[in-house]
């Protein structure tokens, strides 16, 4: 019978056919007669069986033999399966080794992660990383989609800058042929000239951020895109941004169930993610987090914690327990081993949030006006909605220099931040742009910044200046969010961070 080479992904389109799968070896059992391989190729997973008086002796004991991540061309007929990942499997009438692996560093038993990072080359052929990487794909496409349909036009800025957008204090500093030049914290203020000639543009690449910080939303490496628009207002930038996240939760709902199903995501609740989202300024969020309304909702997480802690350890007990029995098979101890892991990393997890959760609510209790909100202000009001909340209307002294003044409080700047729910907090900020010549010039004068390094940024305002804003949304806090994965740096191929740059 003839064979043709085929994907995994294309599996259901060719039952009762013979076809050749070119893949690794995932992992494998044996049960005397009948081997089970389960092989990766790229586009997913597929069970294939082979028995003895199928294939020959000699292909049966190699297969048998076969360590994991192996490569291969693996030959069977398509049959469905339910039981199956991916619903279909093989069965083996031949197979050709292409190169055979022993020991594979990262195995099913307990490995850290500054075990796994060191090995993130490796690391990516995982299942959980395979399925994270897949979602950023389709996060990625949505976003150049979203934008491209909508009437932008892309403009690629600086990754080399002369200027701060943000804090000057988290510029990276390079040598540029004997002068010192930065890396760049955003592209927004080349955007906005960009806007004054486009309309709508966007700018989509990697930022870099010098902050000392350590925390499970931060890398000193990051993608966003950043879209700039003339001629809006704060309620069309809030508008352009949940009209934009919706779309992007859409298509990762629409192409990657068996994915989000895979990685525990909250599917039932990113089908909830559809405009209008939650709107807040930013002296309700204040009032919200000092009231007793707050100190409640955090009672109850506190309660709800501590009875997952009391489970956790039940199920930690009973598997150790298993695992010491006498006459377990390896694949059952192998088993038991992973879940043991997942168990034993949310168990940790667990136990900070509970040793947290009376710091955050003492911090939100004693919040006050005219401080920026912190990640654990934005993780309160996060977790008390069930979709995004914007946050507005922000306190001037707060925030950037080119944030616009809102002309009914001159207190107050025009901008936003977005908070996913869930206690994933801020994967978007942005802002109305200040439009005057002379108040710009002195806003970049009140915060000791050189004038001269603005020259031509002030001379948008100069020269036909109009309302304009746009916002940022960060690519690797968006995955985290939509897959479940409590770190980013799970979120990129290869994390940068402040204390870890492996390879």
């Amino acid at each position: 019978m003839k064979s043709e080479n085929v994907s995994i992904s294309h599996l259901k389109t060719k039952v009762g056919r013979q076809v050749t799968l070119c893949g690794w070896l995932y992992n494998s059992r044996s049960s005397g007669k009948v081997q089970f391989l389960v092989i990766r190729d790229g586009t997913g997973l597929c069970q294939c069986i082979a028995e003895k008086g199928n294939i020959s002796e000699q292909l049966f004991e190699q297969l048998k033999h076969l360590g994991q991540e192996s490569s291969l061309k693996i030959t069977g007929i398509v049959r469905e399966e339910p039981r199956s990942p991916g619903g279909y499997e093989l069965a083996v009438t031949g197979a050709e080794i292409v190169h055979q692996t022993n020991d594979y560093p990262i195995t099913p038993k307990s490995h850290g992660i500054d075990f796994l990072l060191k090995h993130r080359h490796l690391h990516l052929r995982s299942q959980r990383q395979w399925c994270i990487g897949k979602i950023r794909h389709t996060v990625i496409d949505a976003i150049r989609r979203f934008f491209n349909d909508n009437g932008f036009t892309l403009i690629d800025t600086p990754i080399f800058t002369t200027i701060a957008g943000e804090d000057v204090g988290s510029l990276f500093e390079v040598d540029y042929f004997g002068e010192p030049i930065h890396l760049t914290q955003t592209g927004q203020l080349y955007l906005e000239s960009a806007a004054m000639s486009f309309g709508k543009v966007y700018c989509f690449g990697p930022t870099f951020r010098a902050e000392k910080s350590k925390t499970r939303r931060h890398l000193a490496e990051f993608w966003m895109v950043e879209p700039e628009v003339a001629f809006i207002d704060l309620d069309g930038l809030l508008e352009l941004a949940e009209n934009f996240v919706s779309f992007i939760v859409e298509q990762v709902l629409a192409n990657h169930h068996s994915e989000l199903e895979t990685l525990g995501a909250d599917i039932e609740s990113l089908e909830k993610i559809k405009p209008p989202f939650y709107r807040l300024t930013y002296t309700e969020a204040v009032e919200i987090l000092t009231s007793d309304k707050a100190k409640d909702f955090m009672a109850a997480q506190l309660g709800e914690m501590q009875e997952q802690k009391q489970q956790s350890e039940t199920r930690i007990a009973a598997l150790e327990n298993e695992q010491n029995q006498q006459g377990l098979k390896q694949w059952k101890k192998d088993k038991i081993a992973a879940e043991l892991i997942e168990l034993r990393s949310e168990l940790l997890e667990i136990e900070t949030k509970i040793e947290n959760n009376p710091k955050h609510t003492k911090l939100a209790a004693e919040f006050q006006w005219g401080r920026d909100l912190g990640g654990s202000d934005e993780t309160i009001i996060s977790q008390m909605h069930d979709k995004p909340v914007f946050i507005t209307h922000y306190p001037k002294a707060a925030k950037a220099f080119y944030m616009k003044t809102d002309p009914a409080n001159n207190k107050v700047v025009e901008n936003f931040d977005m908070l996913a729910p869930a206690g994933f907090g801020e994967i978007i900020g942005g802002s109305m742009r200040e439009d005057s010549y002379e108040t710009l010039l002195a806003k970049i004068k009140e915060q000791n910044l050189s004038p001269e390094n603005y020259d031509w940024y002030l001379d948008l305002r100069k020269y036909g200046s109009v309302p304009h804003g746009g916002f940022g949304l960060g690519v690797e806090r968006t995955v985290a969010w939509l897959t479940g994965e409590k770190h980013i740096r799970q979120c990129i191929a290869f994390p940068r961070m402040m204390d870890k740059v492996y390879i």
